[in-house]
């Protein structure tokens, strides 16, 4: 009899073009494409990671920024296990508009999830508006981890994944035992899908890790 996976569910939100396709598509199979149309909805992709020698999967979850998704974004954050907001370092109204998404988590009372704030876009560093001081210490102040990436270069984000949120993520949902060498890496099986929002509702169906300037 096979043993059943364990599961957990990473939701990513931001505003529209601050790249959290691109993270999620770098994450999950280590990939960058230049052109890439907006999410409608929300698309769904897996992968599976073992975690002190726990196999997992991880359930990912991509939201769609645009404004007339926004209300039906709380259906998909009420069981998440990981959220994760995503802003643009050159772009200063997606940093302000962190407020809406953590606003939005917080009328939820998701106190027991895993919270992490990303500036993305470090390879426009010569562009920033947003310093990565600035960001640490709003994340700082929110109890998030708090890191730097790059979705086009990959810079930041399999560290950001290995070395913060896997170790948070044994600690927090007590995966593994504390004696468990602490390995923490992903397997190459993967799938993807792609979901609707506006399909479903018709149907009704820690700290600041830092990363690099």
């Amino acid at each position: 009899m096979t043993e059943e996976i364990e599961k957990y569910k990473i939701i990513f939100l931001g505003d529209q073009g601050v790249g959290k396709s691109s993270i999620l598509n770098r994450f999950s199979e280590d990939k960058f494409e230049q052109e890439y149309q907006a999410t409608i909805g929300l698309d769904f992709h897996s992968k599976n990671i073992t975690i002190k020698g726990v196999n997992i999967r991880l359930l990912l979850y991509d939201t769609a920024g645009q404004e007339k998704f926004k209300s039906l974004i709380p259906m998909y954050i009420r069981d998440a296990n990981i959220i994760i907001i995503v802003y643009d370092i050159a772009n200063k109204d997606s940093f302000i508009n962190t407020n809406h998404w953590i606003k939005e988590t917080k009328d939820l009372k998701r106190d027991d999830a895993i919270f992490v704030l990303i500036g993305n876009k470090i390879d426009l560093n010569d562009n920033r508006e947003i310093s990565f001081e600035e960001g640490e210490k709003f994340a700082k102040d929110k109890n998030f981890i708090f890191y730097e990436v790059s979705a086009r270069s990959g810079e930041g984000i399999q560290n950001l994944f290995n070395n913060y949120i896997f170790p948070l993520m044994a600690k927090k949902f007590s995966i593994g035992n504390d004696d468990d060498d602490k390995n923490y890496h992903a397997d190459d099986e993967r799938n993807e899908g792609n979901v609707k929002l506006k399909k479903q509702q018709k149907k009704k169906k820690s700290c600041c890790g830092k990363g690099k300037k």
